[in-house]
């Protein structure tokens, strides 16, 4: 199911790059940016979470962190963190209960053949936990500006 703006952000306790639980609930008080990729180090996911790293300056000037999820165990994780100097949590979602709370876990296509898995997406949500905006289906390059038009208005 679909989030809107105006739900709260389901809440949520997942390993990141280092094996470290993180929660977003520990985020309270501060606009996050969290997006949602199928697979570290492959080149969609790597031009996203590069953009956001890049970004990084008029994300924090804008007063929020970014926060990515996929299905990766945590070492697949810390690699793709090393790899790209990305330098912001990278969490692991193994069983999908995540991003089935945040609507992206669907039926996806790739030369005809239909499975199960993350549908690339982002949100912004605000310091009291709520969503402030939701990118579905949002494609790696336009992360990045989307997101921020959403965090400038605010």
């Amino acid at each position: 199911m679909a989030l809107k703006v105006g739900d709260p952000a389901p809440d949520f306790a997942l390993a990141d790059q280092a094996g470290q639980t993180f929660t977003l609930a520990g985020l309270r008080g501060r606009r996050v940016i969290l997006y949602f990729y199928p697979r570290a180090d492959t080149p969609g996911c790597t031009t996203q979470a590069c953009s956001l790293r890049d970004a990084r300056e008029a994300i924090d000037a804008a007063g929020a962190v970014v926060v990515g999820i996929s299905p990766d165990k945590p070492d697949a994780q810390g690699r793709f963190d090393t790899k790209h100097g990305l330098g912001f949590p990278l969490l692991s979602d193994p069983d999908h209960a995540v991003a089935e709370a945040y609507g992206v876990w669907g039926e996806r296509s790739m030369y005809g053949k239909k499975y199960m898995g993350i549908i690339r997406s982002a949100f912004v949500i605000d310091e009291a936990g709520k969503v402030a905006e939701t990118f579905y289906k949002v494609s790696p390059k336009d992360t990045v500006p989307k997101a921020l038009a959403v965090l400038e208005q605010r």
